[in-house]
């Protein structure tokens, strides 16, 4: 069984990884000291298990699952110090939720249960509450960028970026594809998801190929396969 530890503290970290290790059929892929490294561990490792904290800075943990493309979600089992949360945490379909300090023979029981339902189960976390705001990692920072600030975002071959009103590009771990289920953003290319309050006018070309100029004049493409969908979404004739 593979596993990921994402928790800011480095005792509770090597805690929970001390008592993994003593199992032999497990592998912990890495840990995680924040909630951005998470997603692009798990984007990157695909881990079954994820030993989640919820309790960390800037990101908590249940914002970070509502940023996992829900293809990818792996089980989750909270860690926390505080009981309060336990409530919160199986509204969000937690596989299991454990209390730091991590009692040996109550993570037996949690591993047992683990071990029992393999099964993925993506779709629990399909209710996730909207986005309301994109982390984008830089140098030493996160820049937690707001929904309504974005113009548009696309996917390229090295990562997927958010566009803001000056024109700057900002690389953001989360897919395309959990912006589109996440966000108001509407698809109109492949690459493209546009936000609809950007959206200043649709251009026809006389070479039969359509663009969105957005309200910073952005020009960004509209597939012809998507062209329909997105009419109808805007209330378009």
């Amino acid at each position: 069984m593979n596993v990921l530890i994402i928790d800011d503290e480095l005792p509770a970290r090597e805690e929970i990884a001390r008592l993994l290790g003593q199992e032999p059929d497990i592998q912990i892929l890495g840990q995680c000291t924040n909630a951005i490294e998470g997603i692009s561990a798990i984007n990157r490792l695909t881990p079954e298990v994820i030993f989640l904290d919820i309790q960390m800075p800037r990101i908590s943990g249940l914002e970070m699952l509502s940023m996992l493309d829900p293809e990818k979600m792996p089980r989750v089992v909270f860690l926390t110090a505080f009981n309060e949360y336990a409530l919160q945490a199986f509204d969000q379909n937690a596989f299991d939720y454990l209390l730091k300090p991590i009692d040996p023979a109550r993570l037996e029981v949690t591993l047992k249960r683990l071990r029992r339902d393999r099964t993925p189960s993506p779709a629990l976390f399909n209710a996730a509450a909207p986005l309301k705001q994109i982390p984008c990692p830089g140098h030493h920072r996160v820049l937690l960028i707001k929904i309504d600030d974005i113009e548009y975002a696309t996917s390229k071959a090295s990562g997927v970026y958010v566009t803001i009103a000056n024109g700057s590009e900002h690389f953001t771990e989360l897919t395309l594809r959990t912006l589109e289920e996440k966000t108001p953003f509407l698809r109109c290319h492949r690459q493209y998801l546009v936000n609809p309050e950007q959206i200043k006018e649709i251009s026809f070309l006389e070479a039969g190929t359509v663009e969105i100029i957005t309200r910073n004049n952005h020009r960004i493409p509209v597939s012809r396969r998507l062209l329909g969908e997105l009419k109808e979404k805007l209330g378009l004739p």
